[in-house]
């Protein structure tokens, strides 16, 4: 397996990894509002030009993602195709995230689905379960030193 950078020519196939898991594995917990909300985000040319996005690749194949902004303080995307959960791809990608940050802490409002997983790498909760445009999220930071 090896992980990159992606280019902006490869965001559009990090944008459909994205969609597939979402459909797969967090749209249950969300109303119509929060589904669209979340796919309205990856056609916003503002949000994506925020992202940098790492990519896990099995060959050629892109098997999982790891979006930050805010100069790597903030997760925006972490998808991992299912077929291939459960590997440790998610914990590489987070390290090679890890890797940009220079403050010492990294946030995210995670998914209903995957609060148990950020627990695991580290993240402690910042909040209650929130609720904006239709997405449940619950505020959580992880501090790296």
């Amino acid at each position: 397996m090896e992980i990159k950078e992606l280019s902006s020519d490869e965001f559009n196939e990090a944008f459909c990894l994205a969609k597939s898991v979402f459909l797969e594995f967090e749209a249950p917990d969300y109303s119509e509002e929060g589904i669209q909300t979340f796919f309205n985000s990856l056609r916003d040319p503002s949000y994506i030009a925020m992202l940098k996005i790492h990519g896990a690749f099995d060959g050629r194949r892109l098997i999982g993602i790891l979006a930050t902004r805010s100069e790597g303080d903030h997760i925006a995307l972490f998808f991992v195709n299912g077929n291939f959960q459960n590997r440790g791809i998610g914990k590489q990608l987070f390290r090679r995230a890890c890797l940009d940050n220079k403050s010492g802490k990294i946030t995210v409002n995670s998914s209903p689905y995957a609060k148990e997983i950020y627990h695991h790498l580290g993240f402690t909760d910042t909040n209650t379960e929130q609720l904006t445009d239709g997405l449940r999220y619950t505020p959580m930071i992880c501090r790296l030193n």
